[in-house]
């Protein structure tokens, strides 16, 4: 089986990436990523000289790259996304060019190499906000903010592939991954490598918002099972049912370090902040899937990996 990973070299691309490789013994994978600020070629250090895998440098946009690129194989998985909400919202252009037309180019060379199984990392912000209950994956899409409208915008392009030439395209709607690898511009990330430097953490508002926060590992188990035994024009809901506040997310952060309250620097809250994100995820785990790690254990061996691996986040901190 020969699989191509767009956005490869991004935080839970190069997981699953690696995860594929050390978990199988005859799948090839192909990276192909245009290794912008958050594509690092640092984060497929340990399989850069695995036989079984291949980088290729190019743009998920850019068709004629792609096409030649994803030949001969047999899946594709399209992790490659714009995925900052903070950024969205100071600039939206480069989330509707990426996760948009991007998507269109990734669902067009599925369709003209008559790619067998094609998986698109999708999530759960593209349903909104959810006071009470969780979204099932019929609900309807109703985004909130540009990151999110453009996602669902990919989804829905998705459907259309779908429904217009039968590509045989999964959907997965993640909640909030964590991990090692993830760039510090990101909640948890941030928090750890500014309290290792001794710097506060800016928490946006009360910090009442609530979000499932699920261990990087455990998703992209998930989506290997989906790549290979999801129903192909299903979407599934993965998440770890790890719903807890910002502001208690914050706390167990704190008490890791060894940091006291004041560390925490309330921050007005940003435009059209989601209050809740909670996704049911009876589907997947119908397949046999379900998190290996409970939020504290994950959280504790994320904060370890930060705390060992400076030489690898202190350039991108450096970088902006």
């Amino acid at each position: 089986m020969r699989v191509l990973v767009t956005g490869g070299a991004g935080f839970i691309g190069s997981a699953f990436v690696r995860f594929v490789l050390s978990e199988t013994d005859d799948v090839r994978v192909t990276t192909y990523d245009a290794l912008t600020y958050a594509g690092n070629p640092a984060n497929l250090a340990s399989v850069e000289d695995a036989p079984r895998h291949t980088f290729v440098h190019g743009d998920v946009r850019d068709l004629p790259t792609l096409l030649a690129a994803a030949e001969g194989h047999d899946a594709l998985v399209h992790f490659a996304a714009e995925s900052h909400v903070d950024r969205s919202i100071d600039g939206p252009d480069p989330f509707l060019s990426t996760n948009v037309l991007g998507t269109g180019v990734v669902l067009e060379v599925a369709r003209r190499l008559e790619i067998a199984r094609t998986l698109h990392i999708s999530t759960d912000e593209v349903y909104g906000s959810i006071a009470e209950g969780s979204f099932v994956e019929g609900d309807p899409l109703e985004p909130n903010s540009p990151y999110s409208a453009s996602k669902a915008g990919a989804d829905l392009l998705v459907r259309s592939y779908r429904e217009t030439y039968g590509t045989p395209v999964v959907v997965s709607r993640t909640t909030n991954n964590f991990g090692p690898y993830h760039h510090p511009e990101k909640m948890i990330p941030l928090f750890v490598t500014n309290l290792l430097r001794g710097m506060k953490v800016p928490l946006y508002g009360d910090g009442r918002n609530v979000r499932d926060w699920l261990f990087v590992q455990d998703n992209v188990a998930a989506q290997w099972l989906l790549l290979t035994d999801g129903v192909a024009g299903e979407v599934y809901n993965v998440g770890a049912g790890n719903e807890v506040t910002n502001l208690d997310l914050t706390h167990r952060i704190l008490g890791l370090l060894g940091a006291d309250q004041d560390r925490i620097e309330h921050v007005p809250d940003r435009p059209g902040h989601d209050l809740r994100y909670s996704v049911d995820t009876a589907r997947v785990r119908s397949l046999g899937w379900s998190p290996a790690r409970s939020l504290d254990d994950a959280l504790e061996e994320t904060v370890t990996w930060y705390r060992e691996n400076r030489d690898w986040w202190l350039p991108l901190v450096a970088a902006g």
